[in-house]
């Protein structure tokens, strides 16, 4: 009997494991990144150690994304949901310990000496009862470990979304850079528009008078006048353009951006970040949040199969209390006025209806969409990798090429324009020339954000800042 009863207490403590173990998953992709060697440079840095305010070099971006951290109400909402999962897990772990309550009562009333209460003109006597006592309500013996997987699960669903709270951080710290980068280009674009709108000015100034004096053709001047709307539209659309990344920026960061900022930096000095060691692509799976939050929810879901299967099981609570009766409240404390009770109670499932096996498949469900979600994160995450670490080498390709290509078409203006003065070509060639230097400017501006972009996507992919603030 004693054995039994140690092999019981023993069975209450533990209770039986029926959630499936939990094993990580096999990562769904290559053990290295395609274009993983592809950095040359000596020191590398591994984003996940390397805080944000290291990598980002442009002050006023600095100011920005530490406004959107403070004030970003997306982000505060992400705080708060953590706190909720918190409370959450609080409750859920309390009902793994019994619940014990402390009352006391007092009462006065006139009974009949049979002891049934008395009633008007019937006589008896007038008498006190005073009572203290402990509780303990229903409390589940968690045979079957339903209450410790519902406790894990709140646990997991805790940890993910600290971990959720970390990756919105991450691409929050992604839009504002982008935004900022996409403000930083059109400022450059309006800049270049605007030189060439007051250029093209002046050479249908030139034209005009040029036509007045009969040197030149009316065709020349309107394809000059052609010219200059041409750049006057393209100002107009990229000053909107300014406006709309303005007003997304002032979103992002909680309210009006401020006007005292410090200076900014050149796109050209944008792409020139700490550079960052891709490494392997296992080093994902601690590193990324957004995975660390995947794997969470999937210990959640293989828990509550855990309480899926004790549905099918025997229910043991325990109720008892103990305490101290008597008539005259200045004994009542002593063991001559000693009360208990204490009994179990068992629930055991027959006709359900299938209800427990409909509750078993949906948590079985629910077990294997986290696992095929687990590693479409793991996925997702290698992919975006391996298309920073492209772009980091054949975008940098592209800004040479378009640099050579922007120097190559302003000596092929400076030549139309001498044969034009000269008389050896009509305007036209002229008209091209400048279009096409027009066009080849704008894009490499264009490609020097897409650079700079890149690289912050490749810091954030990799889990920048995560493990270095």
């Amino acid at each position: 009997m004693h054995k039994l009863t140690a092999c019981l207490f023993a069975l209450i403590l533990t209770g039986c494991q029926l959630a499936p173990e939990y094993q990580r998953p096999e990562s769904p992709v290559p053990a290295s990144y395609p274009e993983g060697e592809a950095l040359t440079d000596e020191r590398h840095f591994v984003a996940a150690e390397l805080p944000w305010q290291a990598f980002f070099a442009d002050p006023r971006l600095r100011v920005l994304i530490r406004q959107a951290l403070a004030n970003n109400r997306d982000l505060q909402a992400a705080v708060h949901r953590i706190e909720e999962a918190r409370g959450l897990y609080r409750v859920q772990r309390a009902d793994r310990f019994p619940s014990l309550g402390i009352g006391a009562d007092a009462t006065r009333g006139r009974f009949n000496p049979g002891g049934a209460q008395a009633v008007p003109g019937s006589g008896g006597s007038v008498s006190d009862t005073y009572s203290v006592n402990a509780t303990v309500s229903a409390f589940e013996l968690d045979f079957w470990g339903a209450v410790r997987n519902l406790s894990t699960a709140a646990r997991a669903e805790y940890f993910a979304r600290i971990e959720a709270q970390r990756a919105f951080r991450l691409s929050l710290i992604r839009d504002v850079a982008s935004t900022y980068l996409g403000l930083r280009e059109a400022v450059e674009r309006i800049a270049l528009a605007e030189a060439t709108v007051s250029s093209r000015r002046d050479e249908l100034r030139i034209a005009k008078v040029r036509l007045d004096a009969g040197i030149t053709s009316a065709l020349d001047f309107n394809q000059a006048e052609a010219l200059l709307t041409q750049a006057e539209t393209q100002l107009a659309a990229i000053m909107l353009t300014r406006a709309e990344s303005q007003n997304l920026l002032a979103v992002l960061t909680g309210g009006v951006v401020a006007e005292s900022l410090p200076e900014p930096m050149s796109l050209a000095e944008q792409s020139s970040p700490p550079a960052l060691e891709a490494g392997l692509s296992s080093s994902l799976l601690v590193n990324r949040p957004d995975i660390l939050a995947a794997e969470q929810r999937l210990i959640a879901a293989r828990a509550n199969v855990g309480v899926a299967r004790a549905a099918f099981f025997p229910q043991v609570t325990l109720t008892g209390s103990f305490g101290y009766a008597s008539s005259e409240f200045s004994n009542l404390i002593g063991s001559s006025n000693e009360t208990w009770s204490i009994g179990p109670s068992i629930t055991l499932p027959i006709f359900d209806f299938g209800r427990n096996r409909g509750n078993l498949t949906v948590a079985e469900a629910r077990d294997n969409i986290a696992i095929a979600e687990y590693e479409r994160t793991i996925q997702t995450a290698f992919n975006e990798v391996a298309d920073a670490l492209a772009g980091r080498r054949y975008l940098a390709e592209q800004v040479d090429a378009r640099r050579r290509n922007t120097e190559t078409l302003q000596r092929v203006v400076n030549l139309a324009r001498k044969r034009y003065q000269e008389g050896v070509v009509n305007y036209i060639e002229v008209l091209d020339a400048e279009r096409s230097l027009f066009e080849a400017e704008q894009a490499f501006i264009q490609t020097r954000r897409a650079e700079a972009q890149n690289l912050v996507n490749l810091y954030v992919a990799l889990g920048g800042g995560t493990l270095g603030e």
